[in-house]
């Protein structure tokens, strides 16, 4: 592993493959997995470009499962601010509540092929 927290890639939105944009790419303690926002497209989220500390806003919220809700399914709820994710009492996880340093993406995330595991 390397020590980059998040990783950037160039990516086609909409289902005709045009609006070109960008994904910022993390990995979640609590979640032990990725989590992946939108930058640079409309209605997305807003990067400050840090990649070493970032902020990302709004809020990010990820909900897993076939039920995924509230009441039936895993969530993960976060803002990252300065490099650091700060989880919402909301989550299922075990870091609810509280602020914790962004960790190292796994290898495979910093390769620089397109694809992969999501």
């Amino acid at each position: 592993m390397t020590d980059q927290v998040v990783r950037v890639r160039f990516v086609q939105l909409g289902s005709n493959g045009t609006a070109p944009g960008r994904c910022v790419w993390m990995r979640c303690p609590g979640c032990d997995d990725s989590h992946t926002v939108t930058v640079d497209a409309p209605n997305s989220w807003t990067w400050d470009g840090n990649e070493a500390a970032p902020t990302i806003s709004p809020s990010i919220k990820v909900m897993y499962g076939d039920r995924a809700d509230e009441k039936n399914g895993r969530v993960c709820h976060s803002f990252v601010r300065a490099g650091r994710w700060e989880f919402l009492a909301d989550c299922t996880h075990a870091l609810a509540g509280q602020t914790v340093p962004m960790v190292p993406l796994p290898d495979w995330l910093n390769d620089d092929y397109v694809g992969g595991p999501a």
